[in-house]
């Protein structure tokens, strides 16, 4: 694998990009959640170059490199989140440019999961595929957000107390929760005004009529844990599937029974790789 990160001109978006040794026959654009950094998917690179894809991840506005410092981790800035969805849009248009005629996929975990569904309803005709890890139906749980708050990641620890650690609902994984709670760009929310920017654009994203808007046949696939607590127990993974699936979209679901919200560093994370890496093969 070959590290190659750069900044995307224009936008100060700090991007890890990991190529494959010899000539990529797929593109992706890996998506990745609150209070965490691109960095932390270099192992899932490390799979996904092997199978001869290209990566490119980008640190999100108020996240790692692109914060540029801890004191500004959690603020999306002036643009607020539709800034960060924008950051994404001209990310995928760039690694189009720099693959073209290959598959290009975008994958989104947790919140980058929601920049990812609010992506697609704009630029469904831009991707051979969509992949959503640790995600929910966003205007169901932006009811419970308070706008006027920071985002608060502890409350999803809830299910899982007395718990070991205040992040033991990311992964049974111990040396995973340890690893993201010794990272001081890890373990934070987005600010009030970036909370409160995220819950005005929630309501978009269950609009079965915004949704129809998506390309038909866009394959989509929904990878989360039951015991994910956006998920609720699948239920809300299953109700986002099934508004794509009325869009005619290619829909494909699978739940890991016990597994936490970041699946990809769970305890069976080699088999959660190699179904995702069986999935994407289809689409070159």
């Amino acid at each position: 694998m070959v590290d190659a990160p750069f900044e995307l001109a224009g936008r100060g978006l700090a991007v890890e990009a990991w190529l494959p040794e010899t000539d990529p026959t797929g593109a992706i654009v890996v998506a990745h959640g609150m209070g965490e950094h691109a960095r932390r998917y270099r192992r899932l690179a490390e799979a996904l170059t092997g199978a001869g894809w290209a990566v490119y991840a980008p640190d999100h506005r108020g996240h790692g490199r692109t914060a540029g410092s801890l004191d500004a981790l959690g603020d999306l800035g002036p643009e607020g989140w539709d800034g960060l969805v924008e950051d994404l849009a001209r990310l995928v248009d760039e690694v189009a440019v720099r693959h073209p005629g290959l598959a290009l996929v975008l994958y989104g975990h947790s919140m980058g999961s929601f920049a990812a569904q609010q992506y697609v309803l704009d630029h469904s005709d831009r991707l051979a595929g969509l992949v959503l890890t640790g995600t929910t139906a966003v205007d169901q749980i932006a009811a419970a957000l308070d706008p006027t708050q920071p985002a608060d990641l502890s409350v999803f620890n809830a299910a899982f107390e007395p718990a070991r650690t205040e992040a033991d609902w990311l992964s049974r994984d111990e040396t995973e929760v340890d690893r993201y709670l010794a990272d001081p760009y890890c373990g934070f929310g987005l600010d009030g005004p970036a909370t409160a920017a995220l819950a005005a654009a929630a309501p978009r994203l269950g609009d079965q009529d915004a949704i129809d808007g998506v390309r038909e046949g866009l394959p989509i696939h929904l990878v989360s844990g039951t015991d994910d607590p956006l998920a609720f127990g699948g239920a809300f993974v299953e109700m986002v599937a099934e508004r794509y699936r009325h869009a005619g979209a290619d829909v494909s679901v699978v739940l890991y029974e016990g597994a936490r919200h970041e699946v990809v560093n769970e305890t069976n994370r080699d088999e959660i790789t190699a179904e995702l890496l069986a999935w994407l093969d289809r689409l070159r």
